[in-house]
């Protein structure tokens, strides 16, 4: 390997370690002229990381460009990335055993990454996204070759960690991309098996079948799957008179699916700012100096499930119009490691149809005359890379729309601002094209799937999704058909559907595969539309700090428009018959007559309402007030007090939340400081927040632990951006990471967002070259190759 080393330069600054491999160079040290030339080899790229780790990287092509990212990534992560890797190419048996749903995972990668997709995939790329890939892998064994022996205590000396290909970069793409359709069922396709003589399937050669597909495919995005919250204020509603962008995705704090922040930089041609997952190579949620967006989870379908009528003497072969078509056998090779080490090889057949694999479940049974299949609409999108040049690029609103009508945004919405005030909200996502009447006339319903799951008749060849000339990714619905919504005020989204995106315009008339229309939102939706209603009350504007308060004032709107009526529940006779028990919930009542209707550190008694709303969100005829399609964000409301089953039940979810904190040793009025932290190094930082369904905005979901509390953090809060303009114009970026940048203990950032996070401070992010070189943590690298 070339290298080429500028000049040699130890780091002075207390506390900073060299990275090795490349020039480094202290804070206020002037790079050295030809850093901004490129070299005679193939790659030459400029890192400079500023306070809390955040790399800026700024090349003068876009393969140098892919090479400093990875790089950067690998620096905070490159042992997250390498399990990756292993995942996506079927190996996490060899290396980790056959438990945990290892062998599943290998499974389905294997069966659906192949060579063909593969090949397909990369030749879609543009020339620039081909090059970014082929630089994001020499950056990436670049990395592994100047620490091979300074690798995280987590991935020190594993025989797994080892340099990538520019396929293994297109299967972690299209990984992400199937995550939300075909990528649910990976047990399901891997317990898929025809059933014998005698009408039974086997069971799985290694555990029993799964339980419910609805719980893993189809899982509320309120619960513990991925949800996101994001507002775009317009001109008319901020006090600059331009864009505001508030961007919170609600991901997890461990894993692949964490956020990185990074910036990248071509001279004359990209200057993006935001963050990637670790395990992607794009900033997909960001900004630049002319727009800023964000993504929240959407609630349109990726996937449908198809009934198949089988042959009655072939259980492989399924009906198709007139005839029967036969499905394909695809056998699987899967390396699995015992407890003693000694790897072997299994063999394992997956079933496709031209619909997709075959799934089986205790739900979705595959008998002697029925079985099920997955058709995933994001396995042909190869249209991302595309979309997300044209977004980083993007320098007004209408150049976003048009970014998106490309069609690589896979399972998300996007909410936008840009620098002339113009606010924007869509679902321009990759969306099956299943229209009401094709709902209408090809679904079906087993009796053992839930409402929710959406299962078409396989048999006719009506019930295909539809093909449009407008779209670019076959079976899917074409931009044009989905919705949109551009003000000047400002929109929202919670993971609700698009409908009341603006309780102002209302967006309706769309296909029920996107989301549904005209029926009450969640606690979280509303409460961001009533907070926003309340801070425009009184002809005032918003401002960027505006936004801030909405997170971190950490309101329940669930307590305010809920517990007065629950403490009424507190009065006369406090003891409450359980089936097994009489509990007397006078400390209960308590403690949330004193608590302050925050999630705050310091406040006290929250724990009593997350648990009480555990038990009485399922309760659906608790509202004194119905849902009103004439006023929805402020119904339903109220509880039925009058009606004696509603203030029993209510009582008993009182008597079963004290039952349980009691029993995990967690005081009813503790403060949230001392029972929900992350900790670090045996350091507890207390984290503000609670579950949505509970009736939070500012959203943390926890695990409730014996004598603990409830650490972990699993999911919630975590890129933080609040993206605005003055009123000449210049951009003013902010932004907290909430777990910060590095998931490895051993890092010097992995926790030191964390600790602004927690103490309800943010970042003023470094973007013009002036500020990245103020910055008094400053340290820099040159890189060539």
């Amino acid at each position: 390997m070339k290298q080429a080393w500028v000049a040699a330069l130890l780091l002075s600054a207390a506390g900073c370690t060299g990275l090795g491999g490349g020039t480094e160079l202290t804070s206020g040290t002037e790079p050295d002229a030809t850093a901004d030339t490129p070299a005679d080899g193939r790659y030459r790229v400029e890192i400079r990381w500023t306070s809390y780790g955040i790399p800026h990287v700024k090349a003068h092509d876009w393969g140098s460009l892919g090479y400093g990212f990875a790089y950067a990534t690998a620096t905070d992560a490159v042992c997250v990335i390498a399990r990756d890797v292993l995942m996506v190419n079927g190996e996490l048996s060899r290396h980790f055993g056959a438990e945990d749903g290892n062998f599943a995972s290998d499974v389905f990668h294997k069966a659906v990454l192949t060579p063909e997709r593969l090949t397909a995939f990369q030749a879609a790329l543009s020339p620039q996204s081909a090059a970014f890939s082929e630089g994001y892998v020499a950056g990436y064994n670049r990395f592994l070759s100047d620490h091979a022996d300074t690798l995280p205590a987590s991935c020190a000396g594993a025989d797994w960690v080892k340099p990538i290909s520019r396929e293994d970069v297109a299967r972690l793409t299209i990984g992400v991309g199937i995550r939300y359709g075909l990528g649910r069922f990976q047990r399901e396709m891997a317990d898929a098996a025809p059933a014998a003589a005698d009408g039974d399937a086997p069971e799985s050669p290694w555990e029993p079948p799964t339980a419910s597909i609805a719980a893993g495919a189809f899982a509320n995005e309120d619960g513990l799957a991925l949800a996101s919250n994001a507002v775009a204020v317009g001109r008319a509603a901020s006090e600059s008179g331009r864009g505001i962008l508030f961007g919170n995705p609600h991901y997890p704090w461990q894993g692949s699916s964490r956020f990185h922040l990074i910036h990248t930089t071509i001279p004359g041609e990209l200057d993006v700012m935001g963050v990637s997952l670790l395990n992607t190579s794009r900033v997909s949620i960001g900004f630049n100096r002319d727009i800023a967006w964000s993504h929240t989870v959407s609630t349109a379908l990726r996937s449908t499930l198809y009934q198949l009528e089988l042959d009655p003497q072939n259980p492989l072969r399924y009906r198709y119009g007139d005839g029967y078509r036969t499905m394909q056998t695809v056998p699987v090779t899967v390396a699995v490691a015992d407890p003693a080490g000694t790897v072997q090889e299994r063999r394992h057949l997956v079933y496709l149809t031209h619909y997709g694999p075959v799934v089986r479940s205790a739900e979705l049974p595959w008998t002697r005359t029925t079985a099920y299949a997955v058709r995933d609409a994001n396995l042909a999108n190869d249209r991302a890379a595309l979309t997300y040049e044209a977004l980083n690029t993007a320098r007004s609103i209408a150049d976003v729309e048009a970014a998106l009508e490309l069609q690589g945004v896979a399972w998300t919405n996007t909410i936008a601002a840009d620098r002339h005030g113009t606010a924007f909200y869509a679902d321009i996502s990759v969306t099956p094209n299943v229209d009401a009447e094709l709902l209408a006339r090809c679904r079906v319903h087993p009796e053992s799937v839930p409402d929710e799951v959406v299962v078409l008749n396989g048999a006719d060849p009506g019930c295909e999704w539809r093909e449009d000339p407008r779209s670019a990714i076959p079976g899917t619905l074409p931009p044009e058909e989905m919705p949109r919504l551009v003000r000047d005020d400002y929109v929202v989204n919670s993971n609700d559907s698009y409908w009341l995106s603006n309780p102002e315009a209302p967006l309706e008339g769309f296909s029920p595969i996107i989301g549904d229309e005209r029926t009450a939102r969640t606690l979280r939706t509303r409460a961001g539309l009533v907070f926003i209603e309340e801070a425009l009350a009184a002809d005032r504007k918003l401002s960027a700090d505006d936004l801030w308060a909405m997170l971190y004032s950490q309101r329940n709107y669930g307590a305010e428009l809920l517990l007065d009526d629950v403490l009424t529940l507190c009065d006369g006779d406090t003891r409450v018959a359980l089936a097994d028990d009489e509990v007397d919930i006078a400390p209960a009542c308590e403690a949330l007559a004193d608590w302050d209707r925050r999630m705050t550190n310091d406040s006290r008694g929250g724990q009593v309402w997350r648990e009480f709303m555990r038990d009485a969100r399922e309760f659906d005829d608790m509202f004194a007030v119905p849902f009103d399609v004439d006023d929805p964000v402020h119904t339903p409301r109220g509880i039925a007090l009058n009606d004696p089953e509603v203030r029993t039940r209510l009582r008993q979810a009182l008597a079963k939340a004290q039952q349980r904190l009691v029993a995990h040793g967690i005081p009813l009025d503790a403060p949230l400081r001392e029972i929900q932290y992350f900790e670090h190094e045996g350091e507890r930082l207390p984290i503000p927040g609670g579950e949505g369904w509970a009736g939070m905005w500012s959203m943390i979901v926890t695990s409730l632990e014996d004598g603990g509390g409830y650490p972990p953090i699993l999911h919630g809060n975590s890129y933080v951006q609040v993206i605005s303009w003055d009123e000449a114009g210049n951009l003013v970026p902010q932004a907290v990471l909430t777990y910060s940048q590095s998931p490895e203990p051993d890092s010097p950032h992995h926790a030191d967002m964390t600790r602004l996070y927690s103490a309800g401070r943010w970042v003023r992010l470094p973007f013009t070259g002036a500020e990245i070189e103020a910055d008094p943590n400053l340290r820099q690298v040159i890189l060539e190759e």
